[in-house]
C-alpha cells in the first residue's frame, strides 16, 4: 500500500494486487498456463487520525483490469465497484476486514460477466522483532454462478529492508474450505512479498 497525503486530514492509499499465476488442468485438455493475471487496483480515502475507539478505516473504488497474459489466466473484462477497509490495533494484535464488490462494465462479449463480492476478515500478531503471524480468509461470492470460493490462509511474514526500501516477505498455507467445480481446491502454499511505504 502506498499512502499519499491529500490534505491535513485525509490520505489517499493505493493498493495494487498483481497476481502471478501458474496453473494446469483446470478443465480436461486445458494444459498449463503461467503468467500475469488481472490486476486489481484499489484506492482508499482514509482519515489520518483513527476514530475515538481506535479504528482506522477507508473507502474508495476498486478496479479490475484485464491484464492477463493468457485467456485462461484472466476474465477479459473491465470491472469496477466500491471497496471498504477497517482495522484496529491493540498492542501486538491487529484485526479487521476488507471488502469490495466488482461488476464488469466492458470487455469481451463471449466471456462471463463479473458480479462478485469479496470479504477478507483478518487477525494478526506481530512480535517485537517484526515477525507477523496472520490468519485470514479471502471469501468471494459469485452472484452470477451463485457459488462461494473460501480459501483460508495462515501466513508468517517478516519485515526487513534492502537499502532504504522496506518490504515484507513470507510464506504460509492455504486451504480451500469451499470452491466451485474446476477452481483450486485442497491445500496449497502461499508466498507473500509486499513493498512498504510507511508515513
Amino acid at each position: 500500500m502506498i499512502p499519499v497525503s491529500i490534505n491535513d486530514d485525509w490520505n489517499m492509499i493505493s493498493r495494487t494486487i498483481v497476481p502471478l499465476i501458474d496453473q494446469k488442468d483446470i478443465f480436461p485438455d486445458a494444459g498449463s498456463q503461467s503468467g500475469l493475471g488481472d490486476v486489481l487496483q484499489i484506492v482508499f480515502f482514509s482519515p489520518k487520525e483513527p476514530t475515538a475507539n481506535g479504528w482506522i478505516w477507508g473507502v474508495g473504488p476498486a478496479f479490475l483490469l484485464p491484464t492477463a497474459t493468457d485467456d485462461l489466466l484472466g476474465t477479459e473484462k473491465w470491472s469496477l465497484g466500491p471497496s471498504v477497509v477497517a482495522l484496529r490495533q491493540r498492542g501486538p494484535w491487529t484485526y479487521g476486514g476488507l471488502a469490495n464488490h466488482i461488476t464488469s462494465v466492458a470487455g469481451a462479449s463471449d466471456r462471463a460477466d463479473i458480479n462478485a463480492s469479496f470479504m477478507q476478515p483478518f487477525l494478526s500478531y506481530t512480535t517485537p522483532d517484526a515477525w507477523t503471524f496472520t490468519l485470514q480468509t479471502e471469501a468471494t461470492y459469485d452472484w452470477e454462478g451463485e457459488e462461494w470460493s473460501v480459501p483460508i490462509s495462515a501466513v508468517a511474514t517478516k519485515v526487513t529492508n534492502i537499502g532504504s526500501q522496506l518490504f515484507s516477505a513470507g510464506v504460509g498455507l492455504k486451504y480451500w474450505a469451499d470452491a466451485p467445480d474446476g477452481a483450486p481446491g485442497g491445500l496449497g502454499v502461499r508466498f507473500v512479498f509486499t513493498l512498504l511505504f510507511p508515513k
